[in-house]
């Protein structure tokens, strides 16, 4: 996987294209993060389809590197508010590891992410985010 290819993945998440995103992927890939196991379609796509109905998130690539078994990337997640969406609501689905975040408040976060690959698709994903300076 190089940096042509990456991008075309931001590009299909950054645009809501979740059949896109998680074609990207292996079949059998560990996808889990903060809590949430996304490994299958469905899943992935229950959970992004009810966050970005109260948000719209964004990836920017600031950093990029990447081999034939990894890709390792530093950049900027942005979530702005376009619906309240409530501590209730996060916990209704199971979320309460997530912050809740009100209509047109804005968060950047820096997100350092890992992932696994083999035979040009991802097999796991790890991040960690920070604060963004």
């Amino acid at each position: 996987m190089n940096r042509a290819d990456y991008e075309r993945y931001a590009h299909a998440f950054n645009h809501r294209d979740y059949d896109t995103v998680f074609d990207f992927y292996a079949p059998d890939a560990k996808i889990q993060f903060f809590g949430v196991d996304l490994g299958t379609r469905e899943a992935f796509k229950r959970f992004y389809s009810f966050l970005h109905a109260h948000v719209i998130e964004t990836l920017t690539i600031e950093r990029f590197a990447a081999s034939e078994n990894l890709v390792a990337l530093e950049g900027i997640i942005r979530v702005e508010g376009i619906r309240d969406l409530t501590a209730e609501a996060l916990r209704e689905q199971g979320l309460d590891q997530f912050a809740p975040i009100r209509k047109g408040e804005v968060q950047e976060m820096r997100q350092y992410i890992h992932y696994h690959v083999a035979n040009d698709h991802f097999t796991s994903v790890g991040c960690a985010i920070v604060p963004a300076a």
